[in-house]
């Protein structure tokens, strides 16, 4: 861990001018205040404070002071900045004005779950995230419009636009932010994009997909483009996900691992895969958290919509990819990349982790098309369906004793903040109602 001393001489060696002090609201919105590197000591003894009550899902307005506690490993100059003072970020956690973290800041609530493995012998979470997103070409005025920059597809190579050297661009500015990238690629979709970067803890790779979309958008801006990890902002084509991969990790023991049983797979790597499952329902309003969300969760366009697990199968929820011994893991497919990594990865352990505490054991793997399959097929392999909404993915987490518990105080906040945007959008009169029945 970096001390004090060391971001000091990482401030003077690299001619620091600016600091952010960076965190995340409860709907994953990455926040900052930024401070001239004068008050850098400042900073790093925690004194640097915000307003609670401007923050979704944070505090009422009578009682609103909270301090940023910087977390030094997270240290990163961003590339992009190059006239009006270099400029650095610290991640920073919050805490309440009397010293006490905050029990609703999203990144603590990811700290606090993972940091409860090592009281069942379980070490630590590793998680790696597969990041999708569009370009849009921007108008005259830097606007967004509804014009897609290429008509290229999967694994297409050198389409005629600004895509590939964008996205170039982004992979370049990730490395000197320090992300070891595995694989980058055009998706399905015009206009879509994939980057994967390597694994690590649960909160590192939170903390990355933050500092991912944040780079992705800023590069975009060089090209005339605008990116948005929308779940769903085209009809008729892919939408975008995160898929998120994850597996136990004892020192350097994949804890999911077992070669002698079937699959491959360890009887804790079932009893985790059985929480994951059984708690989809509730957790997909934390990984799927925006009206948008439903519309991709749909068949035909690669998103699993029913609750089962497969190795090879992708239109299941859970899928595990080849490779075994220190790469097992298993891939939730669902969860899209407007999510708040934070929640999105706690919700997914803790539903691991019920499993593991109650042993709980899968239903057989399917292997075969779910789509096709008729409504009794499904039943008698177990096999559910994800909610279709989030007025029904919300009903579904309330009733989850289990994420409510373990989560905190974190759910009823999200809950509150989610039904209010499912009711400003109730009140919403879209375009495509009015053509449909405005000569009713």
């Amino acid at each position: 861990m970096r001390t004090s001393d060391e971001i000091r001489k990482l401030a003077k060696d690299e001619k620091i001018e600016y600091l952010r002090m960076t965190f995340s609201d409860l709907n994953g919105a990455l926040k900052n205040i930024e401070i001239p590197v004068d008050l850098l000591d400042e900073a790093l003894n925690n004194q640097i404070k915000i307003d609670g009550s401007s923050i979704a899902g944070f505090l009422p307005i009578q009682n609103s002071d909270m301090y940023l506690y910087p977390d030094l490993d997270t240290w990163t100059v961003y590339p992009w900045i190059i006239n009006g003072g270099k400029t650095a970020s610290l991640i920073c956690d919050v805490h309440n004005s009397d010293g006490t973290p905050f029990e609703g800041d999203p990144r603590f609530v990811l700290k606090q779950l993972d940091a409860s493995l090592a009281e069942i012998g379980c070490g630590h979470l590793n998680v790696g995230a597969e990041m999708e997103y569009f370009l849009f070409q921007a108008d005259e005025q830097g606007r967004p419009t509804v014009d897609l920059n290429d008509q290229a597809s999967y694994f297409d190579v050198y389409p005629a636009d600004k895509s590939e050297a964008c996205r170039r661009e982004t992979i370049n500015t990730l490395k000197k932010m320090g992300f070891a990238i595995e694989a980058d690629h055009h998706e399905v979709a015009p206009g879509q994009s994939e980057i994967d970067f390597r694994f690590d803890d649960a909160v590192t790779t939170a903390d990355r997909i933050q500092l991912l979309k944040l780079t992705a958008k800023t590069v975009a801006v060089k090209y005339g483009l605008r990116a948005t990890f929308m779940p769903k902002p085209l009809a008729g084509v892919n939408g975008s996900g995160m898929h998120l991969n994850t597996s136990l990790f004892d020192g350097s023991r994949n804890l999911f691992d077992d070669p002698k049983a079937d699959h491959g797979l360890s009887s804790l790597g079932l009893h985790y895969l059985a929480g994951i499952l059984t708690h989809a329902p509730a957790f997909t309003a934390i990984t799927n958290p925006s009206i948008n969300s439903f519309k991709r969760l749909v068949p035909g366009y690669e998103a699993p919509t029913y609750v089962a697990w497969a190795i090879a199968n992708r239109t299941a929820l859970v899928r595990v990819p080849d490779g075994r011994g220190p790469q097992t893991r298993f891939e939730l497919r669902s969860g899209d990349p407007s999510a708040n990594p934070y929640l999105a990865i706690a919700a997914v352990l803790a539903a691991g982790l019920d499993g593991l505490k109650q042993k709980l054991t899968p239903p057989k793997n399917v292997e075969d098309n779910i789509y096709q399959m008729t409504a009794d097929q499904r039943k008698s392999q177990q096999i559910v369906q994800l909610p279709a909404s989030l007025s029904q993915a919300l009903t579904n987490l309330k009733q989850d004793a289990v994420l409510n518990d373990t989560l905190g105080i974190v759910v009823p906040k999200y809950l509150e903040l989610k039904q209010a945007e499912l009711t400003k959008f109730q009140l919403s009169v879209t375009d495509w109602e009015k053509q449909t029945y405005f000569d009713a």
